[in-house]
């Protein structure tokens, strides 16, 4: 596959990743579904692998050699997790299992303790099922009324919708997702973080899938909840971080209740650790912690810069090859758009089109992408998905285009 110059050693990054090397039908692998979860590089692989053979025990408990040395190494996935947002405080990072953990730690923790009866959130119309139920819940239970924010044909966030919502200073929180895992499509945290706080709201961000792309600065962005998941970002799955400012999360109950996040306990009464343990309850994902810990240096070793740049040619390559193939209709036409493109074709499934493109060694990812509503605000019920890594080429997306123009005749 030719692939033209990007300011990324692609061969070196392909040879990174052992899985790319292998075939899917007798034919060679093309993995287009890294929004669902992205490969693994070996040194995450590797560094997992040495914790259990070289090093393994529970963390935080022990006061033995094995232990501390565990200890010491999922805590520096802590350190690593502030590094990458910006964030002021390793004290402010808590880790979860994914974003959904998260995005229901804040629903539960804050909105069910601090927000009051007659407050609403604010979501957009292009938000995961994680940043929907959880408020959809909240609503149920506690009253609080659950505002929608609509977005452009474009599939961008109408601002002007947005700061009408906010305009009767009844929003307690704005919950936005980063980038649309479905459009595409960047938003503009620090814009919106300034609308949520000028109406007296916080403003919380989704970042699943922005945070692969391009560089998180909590501080710069000026927002209160960050939430993103490590098996995007090159790391394992079962892990994730929620960032918070250290106020509030000192404000704000425990989520789990049990070993970990306590500092006393009678049958009277328990008392809490400080934070972020008061929110990590049970036995952590100490494996996962250090896995997370070398996606992140992997990431940060090569660059956001470069990965952006890979990313935004990547994108312009594939909406201009899938724009070639006759009766495909791309959602969304953002001007700030990552590399996630989704798709409908004339006569054809989404599943079908899935289905066929995998005989051709070519995975992507088809259905809803567990966001219901956004399908139903561009009129379809499903589409095809194919998204990118930093192991991503553009000879991969012109095997792409030329298996969808198989696909075409099929139907056609």
């Amino acid at each position: 596959m030719n692939d033209a110059p990007y300011p990324l050693d692609l061969a070196a990054i392909r040879a990174d990743f052992p899985i790319l090397a292998r075939t899917v039908r007798g034919k060679p692998l093309v993995f287009l579904d890294s929004a669902a979860s992205a490969q693994k590089p070996r040194a995450v692989i590797r560094a997992m692998t040495e914790a259990m053979e070289t090093q393994y025990a529970n963390v935080h408990r022990g006061l033995h050699w094995m232990s501390e040395r565990t200890t010491e190494a999922y805590e520096a996935a802590r350190d690593a997790a502030a590094q990458l947002m910006n964030a002021p405080d390793r004290h402010e990072i808590v880790f979860v299992r994914n974003s959904t953990e998260a995005l229901n730690l804040v629903a539960h923790s804050y909105g069910r303790h601090l927000l009051r009866p007659g407050q609403a959130v604010v979501i957009s119309a292009m938000e995961h099922h994680s940043n929907i139920i959880p408020w959809q819940l909240l609503r149920d239970e506690r009253g609080i009324e659950l505002r929608v924010a609509p977005i452009t044909d474009a599939g961008e966030l109408d601002m002007a919708a947005l700061e009408a919502l906010l305009a009767d200073g009844k929003v307690g929180l704005v919950s936005i997702t980063h980038m649309s895992n479905v459009l595409g499509t960047y938003t503009n945290p620090a814009r919106i973080a300034a609308l949520a706080h000028a109406h007296g709201a916080l403003a919380m961000f989704d970042g699943s899938q922005a945070i692969v792309h391009r560089a998180v600065d909590v501080q710069a962005m000026g927002a209160d909840f960050y939430a993103w998941t490590g098996h995007k970002l090159y790391g394992p799955t079962g892990i994730g971080v929620l960032w918070a400012r250290r106020e509030l999360l000192e404000a704000m109950p425990p989520f789990l209740g049990g070993g970990e996040m306590i500092s006393s306990v009678t049958y009277e009464r328990s008392t809490w650790a400080a934070v972020p343990h008061k929110f990590e309850a049970g036995t952590p994902a100490i494996l996962e912690g250090i896995g997370l810990k070398a996606a992140i240096d992997y990431v940060r070793a090569i660059g956001y810069p470069a990965i952006a740049a890979h990313e935004a040619a990547l994108t312009e390559h594939a909406l201009a090859r899938l724009a070639e193939i006759p009766g495909l209709t791309v959602l969304g036409a953002a001007q700030d758009r990552g590399g996630v493109v989704s798709f409908t074709l004339d006569r054809a499934h989404a599943h079908d089109i899935a289905t066929l493109l995998d005989r051709f060694g070519i995975a992507v990812r088809a259905g809803h992408h567990c966001a219901e509503p956004l399908m139903h605000r561009f009129g379809v019920e499903s589409t095809a998905r194919a998204s990118f890594g930093l192991y991503t080429t553009t000879g991969e997306i012109d095997a792409l285009a030329e298996a969808l123009l198989r696909v075409r005749e099929f139907f056609a």
